[in-house]
């Protein structure tokens, strides 16, 4: 890889290391902002009572993504990082609002699918692409 895909690949891993898990962590201070008014009318009537305890184990699941990107796994934690924000886009349709916050989740999934492939163009190229990085950095 050479040093400008580098240097995409550790700001990206960068930012799906903070975001998630900064935002995941969030979910159980909400010092930024109350998370559980993105939760969708429909999966507020699925979750009943539960919604806020749903909401905690999101904040549990984006934390995970946000180490499995930063350690040993970021392409894992990538591939995952896209597919929960997709999910998140989702939600964010369905509650009739929120749709400047879901066309911003739209490019961030496509961001961490873009780090899931700039990880694996590492991997193909017959090294792993982490311990290469790392040293570079």
């Amino acid at each position: 890889m050479n040093q400008a895909a580098r240097t995409a690949w550790w700001s990206l891993r960068l930012a799906f290391f903070l975001g998630p898990f900064i935002a995941g962590f969030d979910k159980f201070t909400h010092w930024l902002v109350n998370w559980d008014q993105y939760l969708s009318p429909v999966a507020r009537s699925v979750l009943g009572g539960q919604s806020h305890n749903f909401m905690l184990l999101v904040g549990v699941v984006e934390m995970i993504v946000g180490l499995l990107v930063i350690t040993r796994w970021p392409r894992l934690g990538a591939y995952l990082a896209s597919i929960w924000l997709a999910l998140i886009v989702i939600n964010l349709l369905t509650t009739g609002m929120y749709f400047d916050i879901a066309l911003r989740d739209v490019g961030l999934s496509l961001s961490a699918f873009g780090l899931a492939k700039l990880t694996e163009a590492g991997v193909r190229a017959g090294r792993r692409a982490e311990p290469e990085l790392r040293r570079v950095a």
